[in-house]
């Protein structure tokens, strides 16, 4: 079931029927010349998030949030509203960074990917993972590595072992 928007008239008493259709659209888009005008004035009459991400995804809020808060800092020193809402802020990014990353002791399924192309690459040309090694001037151990997916290696490493390997194209 999607969520209502909000009803931004109880947070912008003060605008006439004009004014609240204009910041109704100007809601819609985070990149609108005066968006962070209105939200630092939404932000500065609401304590409930539930309430502003109704309005704007949290997506946004991460990515305007900096201008936001430079933005407020500048017209108003001190803000309890302002310090309030990083806290929120800090506390979506830290959910969101989790989510980027993989799960503890888990491997990208990317680099896993990678590694079985590798893999199979250097057993169709006979080499074991230290005649690898040696050729790519990289130890054995990171070669295993590699192959199970649980290093993550730069596109120049990348490159040297397509080279020495053949391999022409990796579809993941």
């Amino acid at each position: 079931m999607k969520q209502a928007k909000l009803d931004i008239s109880k947070y912008f008493w003060d605008l006439n029927k004009d004014a609240l259709s204009e910041t109704r659209k100007i809601f819609n888009n985070i990149y609108h010349p005066k968006f962070i005008a209105r939200l630092i004035n939404l932000l500065s009459r609401c304590d409930k998030p539930k309430e502003l991400f109704s309005l704007i995804s949290k997506k946004d809020f991460l990515e305007i949030w900096p201008k936001v808060r430079s933005f407020w800092a500048k017209s108003e020193r001190n803000s309890e509203f302002r310090d309030w809402w990083q806290t929120i802020y800090e506390g979506i990014l830290s959910e969101h960074q989790a989510r980027m990353k993989s799960p503890a002791g888990k491997s990208s399924v990317s680099f896993v990917a990678i590694g079985k192309i590798i893999r199979e690459a250097r057993i169709n040309r006979n080499l074991s993972q230290h005649d690898l090694a040696s050729r790519t001037r990289m130890k054995q151990p990171d070669i295993s590595k590699i192959e199970e997916g649980k290093k993550n290696i730069t596109l120049q490493t990348l490159l040297r072992l397509c080279k020495i390997l053949e391999i022409k194209k990796i579809e993941i």
